[in-house]
């Protein structure tokens, strides 16, 4: 079994910036890609950020050049780096990997963690 903790959300101004981190633990597993997530109330949820376990990153449109996703292997931990953060970026946010297990691949996803910008 795979667990995905999340931490860092919370409320910051516009402008602002957060660190959110999500650790994965547990044993017998290696991961693969891991991701964040974001999802607003009756909405879909959306991919924010990817990585995967060689470090190759993509952004969805609405965050290039704002946040920045990270991770350090050794530690199962990926990190996102949010900078310039606007109101419309006050959702739940979310974190996920693809696990191998025994040859097999798992998807986990984190609790969610709220970020909230005031203007």
């Amino acid at each position: 079994q795979v667990q995905l903790v999340e931490s860092g959300g919370g409320l910051v101004q516009a402008g602002g910036s957060l660190r959110l981190s999500c650790a994965a633990s547990g044993s017998g597993f290696s991961i693969n890609t891991m991701a964040w997530y974001r999802e607003a109330a009756g909405k879909q949820r959306e991919l924010v950020a990817r990585i995967t376990s060689a470090g190759s990153a993509n952004y969805a449109d609405s965050v290039k050049g704002r946040f920045t996703i990270s991770r350090d292997n050794a530690k199962n931990t990926v990190y996102l780096q949010m900078n310039s953060l606007k109101p419309e970026d006050t959702v739940v946010y979310y974190c996920k990997a693809i696990v191998a297990i025994a040859g097999r691949n798992y998807q986990y996803w984190g609790q969610g963690t709220q970020v909230t910008v005031s203007s």
